[in-house]
């Protein structure tokens, strides 16, 4: 594994940290699978936890892999164990609906709130989210859905609410949520040299009403050339 803490503190320092009193959402996201955004993500989330000292809320947007949720369960040396299974919503509302909805034997509808929980990381304030895909029956499927509600709830909770989304060659999930975020963060690997596939994320992004705060060059297994270079031109 290659060691981030370096570029960590350099990004946190480069985004700014959170105003007082005020949650900051920041999405990372890239054009194509690969680029290693999950890791940074996730290492960057570890940082501001327990570095910073912020509460720290990871959520996985590839819902059905949910690939944070199993990459900190299997280093629990460096992330800490993880804690019981709780509600991630602080409200019942979420950032997805589930497709036919599931009725009980009693006629209720199950909630979209119950499929998503959240793990505690470690001491510090840092959860990570799972969605239980387990709990699907038949075709039902999760959808990304354009509302902040999820956000806005989860805000009053958190100091910081890092968004790991998947490639925009796989999901268009990042671009439905880019505007309820503070900032979307482009993950490049280090090593590539086509900057067409995130100049048209880049695009991509502020045509939703996002913003774009940069390109991280992920040195996963290159010398680092830069942590954050301006936004694409």
């Amino acid at each position: 594994m290659v060691d981030l803490s370096g570029e960590m503190a350099e990004l946190w320092g480069s985004l700014g940290a959170p105003a007082a009193g005020r949650a900051r959402a920041v999405q990372f996201i890239a054009a194509r699978r690969g680029e290693g955004t999950s890791s940074v993500a996730r290492e960057f989330a570890r940082f501001a936890a327990r570095k910073a000292g912020r509460s720290v809320w990871l959520i996985d947007l590839d819902l059905f892999a949910s690939p944070q949720h199993a990459a900190i369960a299997a280093a629990p040396d460096r992330f800490g164990p993880l804690g019981p299974a709780v509600a991630a919503t602080p409200d019942g509302s979420t950032f997805f609906t589930v497709q036919p909805p599931m009725q009980s034997p009693d006629g209720k509808v199950w909630p979209d709130g119950r499929y998503l929980v959240a793990h505690a990381v470690g001491a510090q304030k840092f959860w990570v989210t799972r969605f239980r895909a387990e709990a699907l029956r038949g075709r039902q499927a999760a959808h990304v859905l354009p509302s902040g509600d999820y956000w806005s709830a989860l805000r009053r909770y958190a100091d910081l609410i890092v968004v790991d989304s998947p490639a925009t060659e796989t999901s268009q999930a990042g671009i439905i949520v880019a505007p309820f975020m503070d900032q979307t963060v482009l993950v490049v690997s280090a090593d590539q040299s086509d900057v067409r596939p995130p100049a048209i994320l880049r695009d991509s992004i502020t045509g939703a009403g996002g913003r774009c705060a940069g390109v991280f060059f992920n040195r996963a297994a290159v010398e680092p050339p830069g942590f954050l270079k301006a936004v694409l031109r």
